[in-house]
């Protein structure tokens, strides 16, 4: 079973954080809050650790694995190039609940799923979430439930679930609402809502107004 840190005592996080970095350097599974729901995450450039992690909550490859970050400068070092729309979007509700989906540059060694040379990314509204990133780099993130199953709003929901296949569990305290991010497909020279969220539609076109759901 995972050790659990309380992540709301300093010295408590700052343990966390040092043992939740050390697992993701093996290759192994932690836990940890997202502003949306808590997470299940993984070193998105060694396969076989993202690999676990869809075995870990029963899902296939069919449904690739988000990418979180810690800061949106990482943004253009990820993609094949970033397209305005994309960058508006990412100034107008970064850090928080919008994920953005790009071409991933070709160079990167990392297997998320069959995403067909794509790649879903977000920058979360939560601290302990990118302190966590900063020390690790990009992370491979998929909310913390089995498929199927409703996500964890708390660590103890993320423990019950997913526990036995992860190293480290941060605790950041219960999510107040479980609404997974929006996702806008940037590919097109049209972005597309894929999935309405926890950012209504009229407030990203306010941003961009072509954009199409």
């Amino acid at each position: 079973m995972a050790d659990l840190y309380d992540c709301s005592d300093p010295e408590a996080r700052a343990t966390g954080l040092d043992a939740a970095a050390a697992a993701i350097g093996r290759g192994e599974l932690v836990l940890m809050p997202t502003d949306t729901v808590y997470g299940v995450a993984a070193d998105a450039f060694t396969p076989a650790a993202v690999t676990g992690l869809l075995a870990a909550k029963n899902r296939g490859r069919a449904m690739p694995v988000p990418v979180l970050i810690g800061e949106a400068s990482t943004l253009a070092g990820l993609v094949v190039h970033l397209p305005p729309v994309a960058n508006d979007l990412a100034q107008a509700f970064w850090p928080g609940g919008l994920t953005l989906v790009m071409e991933h540059a070709p160079s990167l060694a990392w297997d998320l799923g069959d995403a067909e040379g794509t790649v879903a990314i977000r920058l979360p509204d939560d601290d302990v979430a990118r302190d966590l990133l900063r020390r690790t780099g990009p992370l491979a993130v998929s909310s913390a439930n089995r498929s199927g199953r409703p996500a964890a709003t708390s660590a103890q929901e993320a423990l019950e679930q997913l526990g036995e296949h992860a190293a480290v569990v941060l605790d950041g305290g219960p999510r107040a609402g479980s609404a997974a991010s929006t996702i806008v497909d940037c590919t097109g020279p049209v972005p597309r809502v894929l999935r309405v969220g926890a950012i209504p539609v009229d407030r990203l076109r306010d941003v961009v107004p072509g954009l199409t759901d």
